[in-house]
């Protein structure tokens, strides 16, 4: 497989000014859906930092972006068993389990979420129908995802994203006992540049993440979190920078268990056609081991 990389220098204020829809008239081979998820894994880069898919293109900005030019061929349809928690013509939310990946990386190309819908969607459908990720989990994270079905429904869901309209809660079993009932955890997260590690680092951006206590053992505590924004293994980070690493995190500082213990419980936002929306997803069974 072939990687190829594309620069553009914007020499004047662009007709097309958002960096996604910038990329798609551009380069006009890929989907909007490929050119999104390539921002979000950090393969754009304009001016040498990543941005959002939002971002306002201004004059002087260099972008730089690197993908494999048979990328999408390589996500071939797998009949792979989904967990439906709902669908409708529009949308697709589903309880994805601990271990699959989102998308197929370099490494990796079949067994994912993106393999298993591509089966499902265009198995079911007329016409040939590329699943819409909207947002994803860490491999080792389970629990609810939405996928857009159409154009239409990704890019206002896309929309909702950004503009934090989507409301997400998670459990997560943590090792040690957390005194308070609930509280904020405050610290900004960055990029470790020599290696792909994300920490807290206090030239990092802005996160929050609230949490409250559901249950009490004597070496762990099952938490509900909320991450008030949306960084790169948010969670993950702000519970072992509190001292209480979510068990099975061994990447950062948690022994080793079965799994990880963080799950997406709930998940609520507003349909595409408008009214709003609200699935749970049940505690996994090694949380309740645990």
């Amino acid at each position: 497989m072939s990687e190829q990389t594309l620069t553009f220098q914007i020499s004047a204020k662009p007709v097309e000014r958002r960096l996604d829809r910038f990329l798609y008239v551009q380069i006009g081979t890929v989907s909007r859906m490929f050119l999104r998820d390539l921002i979000e894994r950090e393969s754009c880069l304009v001016n040498g930092e990543a941005k959002p898919r939002g971002y306002h293109l201004r004059e002087n900005d260099r972008i730089e972006v690197t993908f494999e030019t048979d990328a999408e061929t390589s996500m071939k349809p797998e009949d792979i068993r989904l967990e439906i928690v709902f669908e409708d013509d529009e949308i697709l939310v589903i309880n994805k389990p601990a271990g699959m990946l989102v998308h197929p990386t370099k490494h990796v190309k079949t067994g994912t979420l993106a393999n298993a819908l591509a089966f499902y969607l265009n198995n079911f459908q007329s016409q040939i129908v590329r699943p819409g990720i909207v947002h994803r989990l860490d491999k080792e994270t389970s629990g609810l995802m939405i996928v857009a079905k159409t154009e239409r429904a990704l890019r206002i869901l896309s929309a909702h994203f950004q503009k934090k309209l989507i409301k997400k809660i998670y459990l997560a079993v943590v090792e040690g006992t957390i005194s308070e009932d609930s509280g904020t955890i405050s610290a900004p997260i960055g990029r470790v540049e020599e290696k792909p590690h994300w920490r807290v680092l206090v030239d990092g951006k802005e996160a929050e993440t609230k949490f409250q206590v559901l249950e009490r053992r004597e070496s762990s505590t099952l938490l509900e979190l909320e991450p008030i924004t949306g960084r790169t293994n948010q969670l993950r980070i702000h519970c072992a920078h509190i001292g209480h690493p979510i068990v099975g995190d061994e990447w950062y500082g948690a022994k080793p268990f079965a799994r990880l213990c963080l799950h997406a419980a709930r998940l609520g936002c507003y349909h595409p056609n408008g009214g709003w929306l609200e699935f749970s997803s049940d505690t996994p069974t090694e949380f309740s081991a645990l």
